[in-house]
């Protein structure tokens, strides 16, 4: 099975990663496009305008979140599993991201996306 492990560490609390990664507002802001995002287990998002869509699995709040995740060209139907665990280290928090369960013609592809479109944009917005 096609399998990405990603330890980033960010300059901020766990909530504020949190934050970040589950408000529309926030996120809309961090990435530059438009997202609605569920914060409820069992809620709909859709992120990037709609090219990333999915379903909140498993939701605690400033620690973890799983999400059912797929990709706006991906089959329909066809979902992967997208693991954020936060956890503080000090006064920045580092988070472990597992994304399982994709099509593996894609990870090359992800890998280099969840760089330059998730870690890449917090980090520089919270660095402001």
């Amino acid at each position: 099975m096609s399998a990405i492990h990603q330890e980033i560490v960010f300059q901020a609390a766990p909530q504020r990663v949190y934050d970040l990664l589950t408000s529309s507002k926030l996120f809309t802001e961090v990435s530059g496009a438009p997202a609605d995002i569920g914060t409820e287990a069992g809620a709909a998002f859709t992120v990037f305008g709609g090219m990333i869509t999915g379903r909140q699995i498993e939701v605690v709040p400033g620690r973890s979140l799983v999400q059912a995740w797929r990709a706006g060209n991906w089959p329909p139907g066809l979902y992967s599993v997208a693991r954020f665990e936060l956890a503080a280290d000090g006064a920045t928090t580092r988070l472990t991201f597992d994304h399982t369960g994709f099509p593996p013609e894609a990870k090359e592809h992800l890998e280099t996306g969840w760089q330059k479109m998730y870690w890449d944009k917090l980090g520089t917005y919270l660095a402001v």
